[in-house]
């Protein structure tokens, strides 16, 4: 095996993004105990990746710890608003007045919606349906006319065609 064909393979690369496969893992740090070289290179491509890091690091502006932390102690001091489990509530349909949430679990896979869209959904659906049959009308009696405009023409150039 080639040292150096193994160290631009990219499987260093991959070992330290934390992408290489166990084999690749197991070995690497096999060959790593063998040949200095590739310790040596794994060393530099570490430092290489700490380097960037930290240069490209992005400074956050002041005082972002201590809202972070306020917000941590606002939320740790709440009362528990967590939704309560069918085992906790008894497991029983009706639910509190007190509880807020919704319960999205449901047997039936049709879809529940307000009495007043029942009705809207019908009045869409009933005048799609007049539509589609006045378009059609309408293109019915559009053809038809177009034949009688072009009957008449031909009824025209005849009368005024010389004998």
């Amino acid at each position: 095996m080639e040292i150096k064909k193994y160290i631009e393979s990219g499987v260093l690369e991959s070992y330290v993004l934390g992408s290489a496969s166990e084999a690749e893992t197991r070995e690497l740090l096999q060959l790593k105990k063998q040949f200095p070289e590739i310790q040596d290179a794994l060393f530099e491509l570490e430092t290489d990746l700490e380097r960037i890091a930290r240069d490209m690091a992005i400074v956050p502006p002041p005082g972002l710890l201590t809202k972070i932390e306020d917000n941590i102690k606002a939320l740790a001091n709440r009362p528990d608003t967590l939704p309560q489990t069918k085992e906790h509530t008894g497991g029983g349909k009706q639910a509190d007045k007190d509880n807020h949430f919704i319960e999205v679990e449901s047997a039936s896979s049709h879809m529940r919606i307000h009495k007043a869209w029942r009705w809207v959904f019908a009045a869409v659906f009933v005048l799609s349906k007049i539509f589609l049959i006045a378009s059609i009308y309408y293109y019915l009696e559009n053809r038809h006319a177009q034949a009688q405009i072009e009957q008449l023409k031909t009824e025209l150039n005849r009368y005024h065609t010389p004998h």
